[in-house]
Order: C-alpha cells, then sequence, then structure tokens
C-alpha cells in the first residue's frame, strides 16, 4: 500500500492523516516536502494522525524525526496521534517516544498545543 496523506486544519492546528507504509522512497520524501511546505505557509502546529499506518521502517523514523526537528528549528510543535501497536512498539524499542508528544485523543492533542504556547 503507497503511502497517502490528508491534510485538514482544526483551529490553528494541522493535522496529516497519514495512511499506508512510512518507508524509504518517494512517498515518505513527499511527507517532508509536506511538512516543508505547511513551515513556509507559517503553521507551526502540526499534528501527525498515524492511525491508519500500517508499518514503519527506519526510514520511515527517519522521516518522522526529520519533521520534528525541522517543526522545532521554525519554533513550532510536532504530535504523533493514533499510534497502532506496531508503530509503538517501534518508537518503543528505538527509545523515540521519549521524544515525540503522543496521544489517542484527537481533541485533546489540539488542546495541548495551546496549554504549551502558554
Amino acid at each position: 500500500m503507497d503511502l497517502t496523506t490528508t491534510t485538514r486544519q482544526v483551529g490553528d492546528t494541522v493535522i496529516i492523516d497519514i495512511n499506508g507504509r512510512i518507508v524509504l522512497g518517494e512517498a515518505s520524501a513527499a511527507l517532508r516536502s509536506l511538512v516543508a511546505d505547511l513551515l513556509k505557509a507559517g503553521h507551526k502546529k502540526i499534528l501527525f494522525n498515524l492511525a491508519n499506518v500500517s508499518y514503519i521502517d527506519s526510514s520511515g523514523l527517519g522521516q518522522l524525526v526529520g519533521a520534528y526537528v525541522a517543526v522545532r528549528k521554525q519554533a513550532g510543535e510536532l504530535k504523533l496521534l493514533h499510534l497502532n501497536n506496531k508503530v509503538h512498539d517501534v518508537l518503543q524499542i528505538t527509545k523515540l517516544y521519549t521524544v515525540f508528544d503522543i496521544g489517542d485523543d484527537e481533541a485533546a492533542a489540539v488542546k495541548s498545543f495551546a496549554r504549551s504556547a502558554t
């Protein structure tokens, strides 16, 4: 299954619904471009909805970390939402769960951006 993304906005938070596999290739590079475009447009609150991500490889982890770093360099925040068991396990094994703010409730995640800005 190819990687597809859908972007939507809730308040000043951009939610990127990601579907498929985040693996080495053009599709995961497109994710990096999408984040860069959002930052250029002034969006600093980005939420990756990973509910429909079936698999993530080391390159995909690199894409997530790269996106996180790019957003932080622009004084923004990137958070993760709805990790399935496979993705959650990969983030735990690599200890990346300590880097990302991870949630299971979209409304709470959107509200958390306002709390962290104050």
